[in-house]
């Protein structure tokens, strides 16, 4: 029995099965969140490097594999080698910081076990020393334990950072079909209002990634110029690494002062008004490590980030503090495009289901068009009277570009 070519399903089927779908999709999602992380952060490093692409394909004039495949091999190389060249550099300092602190741990112990006399009051210290001696024994003593669980992490680390290595390149090499495929999966009348919102959506993270090499300037320059007044040695070597590493929201900046804090230590200072002892500089670095990771924080990031996207400061702070409590480091880099993003297809959503054009004519996030005067027309004001000019303007829709 053949089927008729106009049967339809009725409105129920259709929501039936598309809150069926949903909810299966939903529920494939949660199980599988653990493989979503290393997707999101492969995309994520897709987008960075992506311009780069783009930029080859436009005006060198390259085929899209050519430049995916010399953008992808030279991001890799960078990524391996320069962890491998500068390694041996700071290899023999952390040998040297770990000597250090054991001798200080022995000294330690020593002067807790000798009396001491305190306003003429004796003082017993030994039992502090007996339990700094018992926690250096059990220290030393479950590190085969935690070699083995560090074993097993820097496997498991390994195949998510292969995930993400073969992700980043397919991303890399069919976003352009991914996205053609999406956008051509709607009927063609919502195909044009899809390349629009795709547009306005492209606009928004193109933003956050100006506002991010822009953070990475200023926080590179800052750390270079307050540890060149310090006198810290490698003062530029460590104030590019602090500009590099702010991609990785707390944490970069922080193990870039953690090796600030490190030459300090076992370097001090190379003008003679610092502090003779190497400590004394540390705790100095630290203290402007403070200080000027707080205004970054609290003030500098929130700032370029709200005025990338359009967002109120407050708004950018607040989101960037909650995500990093509740989604980690991860959160902390994605939750403002991802905020602005949700903005934008929330209006959309919103004005199609109040029955309303699907983007307002000023749309902050895309440059407004010069409105195209028309010629003027005449209207009579009556009999003798002269006729009164009203200037008529109209704006053009705005087109989506390819992107």
């Amino acid at each position: 029995m053949a089927l008729k070519p106009d049967v339809h399903w009725k409105p129920t089927v259709r929501y039936l099965a598309f809150a069926i779908l949903f909810i299966l999709l939903a529920m494939g999602l949660w199980y599988a969140r653990r493989v979503i992380e290393p997707l999101i952060i492969a995309a994520f490093i897709a987008y960075l490097i992506h311009p780069a692409v783009n930029y080859l394909t436009q005006r060198a004039r390259m085929t899209r594999m050519v430049a995916v495949n010399l953008v992808y091999f030279i991001t890799l190389a960078l990524l391996i080698g320069i962890p491998a060249t500068v390694t041996p550099l700071f290899f023999d300092e952390l040998r040297q910081v770990a000597s250090d602190t054991l001798n200080i741990f022995n000294q330690l112990t020593v002067w807790l076990m000798l009396p001491h006399v305190l306003l003429g009051f004796p003082f017993d210290l030994s039992q502090y020393a007996g339990q700094l001696v018992t926690f250096r024994s059990t220290f030393l003593t479950n590190l085969p334990d935690q070699a083995l669980q560090l074993l097993g992490k820097t496997s498991l680390t390994a195949l998510w950072t292969l995930v993400i290595l073969v992700a980043v390149y397919y991303f890399l090499a069919r976003w352009p079909r991914m996205r053609s495929g999406f956008i051509g999966s709607f009927p063609e009348a919502y195909q044009p209002e899809l390349a629009e919102l795709y547009q306005r959506l492209r606009l928004i993270w193109l933003s956050y990634l100006r506002g991010q090499l822009t953070l990475m300037v200023i926080v590179g320059v800052s750390f270079t110029i307050s540890w060149t007044i310090l006198g810290i040695p490698g003062a530029l070597v460590l104030g590019v690494l602090a500009g590099l590493m702010t991609i990785i929201p707390d944490v970069g900046p922080f193990l870039a002062a953690v090796l600030a804090i490190a030459v300090a230590l076992l370097e001090g200072s190379n003008w003679s008004w610092m502090p003779a002892s190497h400590i004394v500089d540390a705790l100095i670095v630290l203290a402007v490590y403070l200080v000027l990771i707080g205004i970054k924080n609290f003030w500098l990031r929130p700032l370029i980030m709200g005025r990338s996207v359009h967002m109120h400061e407050a708004i950018v702070l607040v989101s960037i503090l909650l995500a990093t409590v509740l989604w980690g480091i991860l959160g902390a880099l994605l939750v403002v495009p991802l905020l602005a993003s949700a903005v934008v297809i929330g209006d959309y959503l919103r004005r199609r289901i109040l029955g309303l054009p699907p983007f307002p004519p000023s749309e902050p996030f895309v440059s407004p068009e010069t409105p195209q005067a028309v010629p003027e027309k005449k209207t009579d004001s009556g009999k003798g009277g002269k006729a009164s000019r009203t200037p008529v303007h109209k704006s053009r829709p705005s087109q989506a570009k390819k992107g």
